[in-house]
């Protein structure tokens, strides 16, 4: 419409221009084709800007001519357009939606999230979106964000969404909306669990829970430790008890005179030795008695 205007101004202040030679007036006409050049000017340079569009970083443009969108979007720049298409700009900058969802746990407990969802628009889509959506896609991807927190969170128990089981539920979350968002036209990027609220009474059962579960696990790993350090001395007592039971039964009484006769042989046939040796009973080791 702008456009037509302005190229009905333009023919109007060139047919003005022309038939100012009828006015006697001189200084009259002069200054009614003085305005009549300035308007024209003004209005064919309207008309050849309607010509140009401009799409700004960060954003693409959908061309629509008379209802009719073309599947084909404008990348940011300059581009020569028809005159009667209208450009409507979409951003592709990432998006952060932060949501407060109320959720229930597996046993039915009320918990409150704190959640965040980073997206943008898929370019190449974004003729679709305009169509299917329109301008605004806040409301529906943040109705289906949070569907899917609610949804993936009642398979958990609370103190598991609480504490050990976040990161898992937040990736579940993130591979879920990967897999229904793009059919909407937008790309995700990141899905996050910030924070879990609930009831300070809930909060400090379940805290006093973890904490008799770690107790328990550090009564365990003490008790195995001790068990084994156990079963060590138990190995070692056997086999020094082993040792000794080998030993004794290997020094009979006579191994014993045996080995008393040899080291009295060996005495007997040194020049230095200087012992006495004293017979004993029978069967007894000799006593040797050096002066």
């Amino acid at each position: 419409m702008g456009f037509i205007v302005s190229l009905v101004t333009s023919l109007i202040a060139i047919l003005v221009y022309l038939n100012t030679d009828k006015i006697s007036d001189e200084k009259a006409r002069l200054a009614i084709r003085g305005i009549m050049i300035l308007i024209g000017s003004i209005a064919v340079l309207n008309s050849f800007s309607r010509l140009l569009v401009i799409v700004p970083p960060g954003n693409v443009g959908v061309v629509n001519f008379f209802g009719e969108v073309s599947e084909t979007t404008l990348n940011p720049g300059v581009h020569l357009l028809n005159p009667f298409s209208k450009v409507l700009n979409f951003s592709t900058r990432l998006k952060d939606v932060k949501e407060n969802v109320d959720v229930t746990s597996q046993e039915g407990l009320s918990l409150n999230l704190d959640v965040s969802l980073q997206y943008k628009l898929d370019p190449q889509k974004a003729a679709t979106v305009y169509k299917t959506i329109g301008t605004d896609e806040t409301q529906l991807v943040i109705s289906r964000f949070r569907s899917t927190v609610r949804a993936i969170t009642a398979n958990y128990p609370a103190s598991a969404i609480y504490s050990t089981k976040r990161q898992e539920i937040a990736q579940k979350i993130d591979q879920q909306l990967t897999q229904e968002i793009p059919t909407l036209g937008f790309i995700v990027e990141e899905a996050l669990l910030r924070n879990v609220k609930m009831p300070d009474t809930l909060q400090a059962a379940i805290q006093n829970r973890l904490k008799t579960e770690q107790e328990n696990q550090q009564m365990k790993f003490v008790l195995e430790k001790e068990r084994q350090e156990a079963e060590r001395k138990r190995i070692e007592a056997r086999g020094i008890a082993d040792s000794q039971k080998i030993i004794s039964g290997g020094l009979s009484n006579q191994v014993l005179q045996l080995r008393a006769i040899e080291a009295t042989e060996k005495l007997a046939q040194s020049n230095n030795s200087k012992l006495v040796i004293i017979g004993s009973e029978k069967g007894a080791v000799p006593i040797m008695i050096q002066p």
